[in-house]
């Protein structure tokens, strides 16, 4: 019998490590198809709430939280584009210039979650290719609706959630719901409400956690 699993993602749209993670998570449910079916559930986090309208340069944002150099910032780009690939994500080979503000995508995230959550990651994907692929100002309401409409989800509803601060209080409740429970960094997978998976792993890392949990859940 295939083994149902629960799964939050709680990740931001401006971390690469999420792109990573994700295009792995969905590898490794390809590897345990057929023992393990699970439903995704996209969570917010945000890396920057406070980032200024208009967004930062992204190599004096980096040294700024991080107090890394341009070399290191190269290096861990050149890693990246690797771990990218290696799970079939395209990571735009001269980075993104800029980092922005993710409120908004979030927003979107939340009520595409009420009305499809099949479409809730497909938004996902969309949103996070359009920042790391494309390096869109992901603060953009043209760059949202576009990421919207490729998702197959309303264009005008979404429109409407952009003029209003409509799930502005679910997501501010969300993050900090997460945060509560000792999450800091992204992204955070969590299996059936109870086992953390931190970090962007390979694909087998993750196969082999999801047996894992599936097979102590059928054992209680």
């Amino acid at each position: 019998m295939v083994k149902q699993l629960k799964i939050d993602f709680v990740s931001d749209i401006s971390c690469p490590w999420c792109a990573i993670g994700l295009s792995a998570l969905e590898s490794a449910l390809t590897q345990v198809q057929g023992e393990i079916a699970a439903s995704i559930h996209v969570q917010p986090f945000e890396l920057n709430p406070q980032m200024a309208p208009g967004g930062q340069d992204i190599g004096e944002h980096l040294t700024q939280k991080y107090g890394s150099t341009l070399e290191q910032q190269t290096q861990i780009r050149d890693t990246i584009r690797q771990r990218g690939a290696d799970v079939g994500f395209s990571f735009n080979p001269s980075g993104r210039g800029r980092i922005y503000n993710t409120f908004d995508a979030h927003r979107l995230l939340h009520w595409a979650g009420i009305t499809d959550t099949s479409k809730q990651l497909a938004l996902k994907k969309a949103l996070l290719t359009a920042c790391h692929s494309h390096s869109l100002a992901m603060e953009s309401h043209e760059v949202l609706l576009a990421a919207v409409t490729e998702a197959g989800l309303d264009e005008a509803h979404a429109k409407s959630v952009l003029a209003s601060d409509a799930f502005a209080a679910e997501v501010r409740a969300a993050q900090a719901f997460y945060n509560g429970l000792g999450i800091h960094s992204v992204p955070a997978v969590i299996i059936n409400d109870r086992h953390l998976i931190s970090g962007g792993q390979p694909a087998a890392v993750f196969a082999q956690a999801l047996r894992q949990i599936a097979a102590g859940s059928e054992a209680r």
